[in-house]
């Protein structure tokens, strides 16, 4: 019976968003193989834990597609990108709490993708006078991941309704980084 690698992967990633020391053992077990079968496919946790950041990173990839993030106004794109996020985000939870992903100062390229997408966006909200100029893109962009994280982990421990998720996250971040004198929020279509 050949193993479906997607199947496994999304199994260990329910299972490590909501129990991030999870053994590969319960990993197995979670995805219905073997430890033996996991193995094979994944040497170790380390192998795992690089094959859901590749899960992750097309995951952005695709919310940041569907987001269109250079149509209309920034605003508006960032909630897009966040509704769109926010499925994978206890998986994107799990990742951004595993340092080893950064060891030697390397970052996957997929990521550094992401992030020049993201600060893009940012930065197009800058020069549209929408966003705040005294913000970076850069640190807009590390805001989004760690309010959509805080966000994930909130939901995930039920002191957050999960249907509030977009909400909290869009009007924390574009609360504060709105220019007081921008053009007012619109309502979404």
């Amino acid at each position: 019976m050949a193993v479906d690698r997607d199947h496994v992967l999304r199994s260990a990633a329910a299972l490590l968003t909501r129990r991030s020391t999870a053994t590969m053992d319960e990993v197995a077990k979670a995805a219905g193989i073997s430890r033996a079968t996991l193995h094979r496919h994944f040497a170790g946790r380390d192998a795992l834990v690089r094959a859901l950041e590749e899960l992750g990173i097309a995951e952005c990839e695709a919310a940041l597609e569907a987001a269109r993030p250079d149509e209309g106004p920034a605003g508006d794109a960032v909630r897009r990108l966040v509704a769109g996020i926010e499925p994978h985000a206890p998986l994107l939870a799990f990742l951004y709490s595993e340092n080893q992903l950064f060891e030697g100062g390397a970052q996957n390229e997929g990521w550094t993708r992401i992030d020049e997408r993201v600060a893009g966006l940012f930065r197009r909200g800058r020069a549209s006078g929408e966003f705040r100029v005294d913000l970076t893109p850069a640190w807009l962009t590390e805001a989004l991941y760690g309010l959509l994280a805080s966000a994930a982990w909130a939901v995930a421990e039920g002191r957050v309704a999960p249907r509030d998720f977009t909400h909290m996250v869009t009007e924390l971040l574009l609360g504060g980084v709105r220019r007081p004198d921008g053009p007012a929020r619109r309502e979404e279509a």
